[in-house]
């Protein structure tokens, strides 16, 4: 029998090869039929450049969109490498590069919810690249599925109460690109904080925070040093700018404050989304808290994404690669019918069925456009609200699994 099941594994993972090579190439020729701009790429290499050339990175305005810089200084210093490249062989690298770590992110979102065996995710990684957040992330050449890999990485390798020295790399560097990460850092801090209230051993989630805060401080000290003037400007004033990231009522801002914006038809949902934001992270964190302590890391993780998502100021829609594991967490948790629904929403690209772009149309939505552009963070407060029925009561002090 063991001879059998090794010769019908051998056989299904040339098939899921053939399988995803296929899909994937079929989305590299869609991508090239749409005429991808690769527009953030372009900004990530103008950013690089200017770093080079010595120049005011937060006075950029690049591509004919005239974006600016967004990002930390330590992110800016990274994109330097892709100024040694021609765009054409840069927006090539870089779309292989977004393939690649699709199949480590399903691998690793795989390995989180306990079922990493190579043919599944050769195929969740076929089916995946074509859902709306990884085909706009490929599409702008963003950096998300980076930073979900270095955070899933950081938190999917080893249970918390046995950490190594690597133990916060991932979480620390991808807030040091982007500030978003940063809340897997407060969720293990109140974890072990949490752990100490309760009488438990809190110490593995505290040198696991510390090792992220150390990251972050490390890599942002670095920009620092060689970029002195942009750091000041950024961490004294652009950091507070949220206005330079886009409009909030965007239909891409699949964030709290897009919704309000939307729903109140104003471009500053103000004090509302404020206080929804908080709300909002103290509640998220506590389930996130809550599954931690109860050795549901799976549940943790993906509560803590979403939540990052929601209270974030600008959540574009390609920022929710994140669906993925939440995908494959409630499909695996026995949570079919939210699987099926989440799955739907996310490949239906429904948000882009509604008026959007010029004349801000946005801010004249009826219900049915309201609904359509709203269907991320809906879907995403649903799950926080799944998640926190799925956990198991309270117990005996519980190990930590990929539950």
């Amino acid at each position: 029998m063991t001879v059998i099941a090794f010769s019908e594994t051998r056989r299904r993972v040339p098939v899921a090869l053939g399988g995803c090579l296929l899909s994937f190439t079929a989305f590299w020729v869609a991508q090239r039929a749409a005429h991808v701009s690769m527009i953030d790429l372009m900004v990530y290499r103008a950013e690089g450049a200017t770093v080079r050339a010595g120049g005011d990175l937060y006075a950029l305005r690049t591509t004919a969109a005239h974006l600016p810089s967004t990002y930390p200084p330590f992110a800016a210093l990274l994109f330097t490498p892709l100024t040694l490249l021609d765009v054409t062989g840069m927006r090539t690298l870089a779309t292989a590069a977004n393939l690649v770590l699709l199949l480590v992110f399903v691998g690793l979102s795989m390995r989180l919810v306990g079922h990493a065996r190579v043919e599944r995710v050769l195929w969740v990684a076929a089916a995946a690249v074509w859902c709306e957040p990884v085909w706009t992330t490929v599409r702008y050449g963003q950096v998300n599925l980076l930073l979900a890999v270095l955070v899933l990485w950081d938190l999917s390798r080893r249970p918390a109460e046995h950490p190594d020295r690597w133990a916060g790399v991932g979480v620390g560097l991808a807030a040091a690109v982007k500030l978003t990460p940063a809340l897997f850092a407060v969720f293990l801090l109140a974890t072990g904080l949490a752990a100490r209230l309760a009488g438990r051993d809190g110490g593995p989630w505290l040198r696991h925070a510390r090792g992220a805060a150390a990251v972050f401080a490390g890599a942002t000290l670095l920009a620092a040093a060689v970029l002195p003037y942009d750091s000041w400007r950024f961490w004294t004033g652009m950091v507070f700018r949220t206005g330079r990231v886009g409009r909030a009522e965007e239909t891409a801002n699949q964030a709290l404050r897009g919704v309000l914006a939307r729903l109140l038809h104003t471009p500053d949902p103000g004090a509302l989304w404020a206080a929804a934001a908080a709300l909002t992270a103290v509640l998220g964190l506590a389930v996130a808290v809550t599954a931690e302590m109860r050795g549901r890391r799976a549940w943790a993780v993906a509560v803590c994404a979403v939540t990052a998502l929601l209270i974030s100021p600008v959540s574009w829609s390609h920022h929710w690669v994140w669906c993925v594991p939440v995908v494959l967490l409630l499909w695996t948790r026995g949570r079919r019918t939210a699987a099926a629904v989440t799955l739907l929403v996310f490949f239906s690209y429904a948000l882009w069925w509604v008026p959007h772009g010029h004349g801000r149309p946005e801010l004249h939505q009826g219900t049915v456009a309201l609904t359509l552009s709203g269907l991320y963070t809906v879907t995403g407060v649903l799950f926080l609200a799944i998640a926190r029925t799925s956990l198991p009561k309270p117990g005996p002090a519980q190990a930590v699994t990929n539950e």
